[in-house]
């Protein structure tokens, strides 16, 4: 069975995964760029950017990737679902090249883009758009995308077989925490951590049961 995986995650030092408020000029809030500057400058994001440890970890990211779930904050800022011809943040050619689940209350027609990716916008629980993805993957894994409730709601349902995320040196104070609800994480994944020379550290957390 494929993998369902999350990837290049980035948190503050106190948990956030995004500042508040969002907006179409703030995707991040408060929080800017701030939180991934690291990755910004490494090659995977930029060809004339930095190999090393940051590199490594982001660029695995994309590899045997087949279909990508994210939420609503992730699609587009507040009030999307009231803009018809709001088609999200990336243009015509949106990154991930795959089917793309976006979690709604209020679904629409699907949106074909360039380059191979479909965005399908579903209201149900992470359980059976992670079935509906496995299926669109065609034996690849899942990628789930975020934003941080997102995250924490596929976590909690015990349904995220790798996970990666990258703690940055910095304190927002508010906005979206992964880690409220996920007590005790630990004993169902072994956790690694991995510094880096740009001060982030790498966490990743691999299901116990997941060879």
């Amino acid at each position: 069975m494929s993998l369902t995986r999350i990837h290049n995650v980035s948190i503050s030092l106190d948990g956030f995964a995004t500042g508040e408020p969002q907006s179409a000029d703030a995707p991040f809030g408060h929080a800017g760029e701030r939180l991934h500057e690291w990755m910004f400058v490494t090659r995977f994001w930029d060809a004339g950017g930095t190999a090393g440890v940051d590199d490594a970890f982001a660029e695995r990211h994309t590899y045997g990737i087949g279909a990508e779930i994210m939420g609503a904050n992730k699609f587009g800022p507040p009030g999307w679902q009231d803009d018809p011809d709001w088609r999200g943040w990336w243009g015509p050619n949106p990154p991930f090249h795959t089917p793309t689940f976006v979690l709604t209350h209020r679904p629409r027609p699907s949106i074909e883009m360039a380059g191979g990716t479909t965005f399908h916008f579903l209201d149900a629980a992470p359980a059976e758009v992670l079935e509906t993805a496995r299926e669109a993957a065609g034996g690849q894994d899942v990628r789930i995308g975020g934003g941080p409730t997102v995250v924490r709601e596929f976590v909690s349902a015990g349904l995220v077989d790798h996970m990666h995320l990258v703690q940055v040196p910095i304190v927002l104070g508010h906005g979206v925490r992964i880690w409220d609800g996920l007590e005790a994480l630990e004993d169902a994944y072994a956790v690694e951590a991995v510094s880096s020379p740009s001060g982030v550290t790498h966490l990743t957390f691999t299901r116990k049961n997941v060879s």
